[in-house]
């Protein structure tokens, strides 16, 4: 059964990039490398993996990829440490404009 990773590397400049391959080796070894030159890590490097979860279906590896692409610094840094909890709590909204920040408002018209 083939497996897919799903893979974060810290770059040299403090960024995360996020990935998705079937060889891990093969893919580590061409960003450490500098392999392609129009990549994100070609002129960040060096590259350390801090994160790497696989999968056995990889429509499930390029959606958690797409998932973690569309994060902040923070919630990625929480699946790096292994805080998984901490995702929820990152993701409450803390805009002052949230609907949960200005209590109960009818579209009714007030009487």
């Amino acid at each position: 059964m083939k497996q897919y990773f799903v893979y974060i590397l810290k770059c040299n400049d403090g960024t995360y990039y996020t990935g998705v391959t079937n060889d891990i080796d093969r893919r580590l070894f061409e960003h450490k490398s500098g392999f392609n030159g129009n990549s994100y890590t070609h002129f960040r490097r060096p590259v350390n993996l801090v994160f790497c979860e696989y999968f056995n279906d990889i429509n499930q590896a390029i959606a958690f990829e797409k998932q973690v692409k569309g994060w902040g610094k923070k919630k990625k840094e929480a699946i790096i440490s292994n805080n998984w909890e901490k995702l929820k709590e990152l993701s409450v909204c803390k805009n002052r404009t949230h609907y949960s920040k200005k209590g109960f408002d009818s579209a009714q018209p007030d009487k």
